[in-house]
């Protein structure tokens, strides 16, 4: 089976590991800060379920990052990555 995560969003998700670890947080009380139970934290990190994007930044503030710092980080580790095309986002011809 072929997973949906690449390792772009493993490089996310491993940032905000890091940052609770770091914050000193259980993986309970992140998701008491974040008025969830613990199973949705641990889901979170063991790539079982994914974060949408507003999920992301109501972690980034409950572990008190600057979600700006960790896509920022995720922009310089893709520049040497080929651009993707998508008309929606206005990245193709026509």
């Amino acid at each position: 089976m072929k997973s949906i995560f690449t390792s772009e969003y493993s490089f996310v998700l491993d940032r905000l590991v890091s940052a609770r670890k770091a914050a000193g947080l259980t993986q309970s009380q992140l998701a008491t800060k974040l008025g969830k139970p613990q199973s949705f934290v641990s889901k979170i990190e063991r790539h079982e379920r994914r974060l949408d994007v507003v999920e992301f930044v109501l972690v980034c503030k409950a572990l008190d990052v600057a979600p700006r710092e960790i896509l920022a980080d995720l922009e310089a580790r893709l520049q040497g990555a080929p651009k993707a095309r998508d008309k929606r986002l206005g990245g193709g011809k026509g």
